[in-house]
């Protein structure tokens, strides 16, 4: 009978097999980040060593046919700088950005900044290309756990302008949200994730 079955492609499904497609699967939050990133659009590369953060760097750059960047931040200069590329330390001049982050958010795979890496800059006002090098110590679950993870972090100094970036294709400009108007969040962005854990 089951010969049958898979032969005429019975529409039928078991009750079993029922039972197991309802049940919720739960990522962790590495994955879920990962699964929201990449169905946003976003280019999400991973690495375990430096010699890799600087090849997929430079990778991203000359597939992209870059020949300056700007990079505001110490850190990343130094890396920066091993680069066959410019690289403009202020966020003006239109080139693409290498820039960090506060926290990636797991639940809706969106990337949490603040005024230490926009400074006062709007997102809208910003390149439409980013290059974010972030750590996975810096995921959390939600936004409101990357909040509290900022506002823990930078006791009595809390940074100013936070805002994230919620989709990754520039094509979805036009489809973002009613509570984003004036401020666009739609950027063409790689990811850069280094294991520091």
């Amino acid at each position: 009978m089951n010969f049958l079955r898979k032969l005429f492609g019975s529409q039928k499904e078991s009750s079993k097999e029922s039972f197991i497609r309802k049940q919720p699967v739960k990522l962790s939050l590495d994955d879920s980040f990962v699964h929201h990133f990449i169905n946003k659009g976003g280019k999400f590369l991973y690495c375990t060593k430096i010699d890799e953060v600087i090849d997929n760097l430079q990778n991203i750059v000359t597939e992209n046919k870059w020949g300056t960047i700007s990079c505001n931040d110490l850190d990343l200069l130094k890396l920066s700088k091993k680069l066959n590329v410019s690289v403009n330390e202020s966020l003006k001049g239109g080139y693409p950005l290498f820039i960090s982050c506060e926290h990636l958010i797991a639940n809706s795979g969106e990337i949490l900044f603040s005024s230490n890496q926009i400074g006062s800059h709007k997102l809208a006002a910003l390149p439409d290309n980013f290059i974010v090098y972030a750590t996975t110590s810096q995921l959390v679950k939600n936004i409101s756990e990357g909040l509290t993870g900022i506002k823990t972090n930078f006791r009595g100094n809390i940074p100013t302008n936070i805002s994230s970036i919620k989709n990754y294709s520039l094509a979805a400009k036009d489809a973002d949200d009613i509570l984003t108007y004036g401020n666009i969040t739609s950027k063409n962005l790689y990811l850069i994730l280094f294991e520091d854990l």
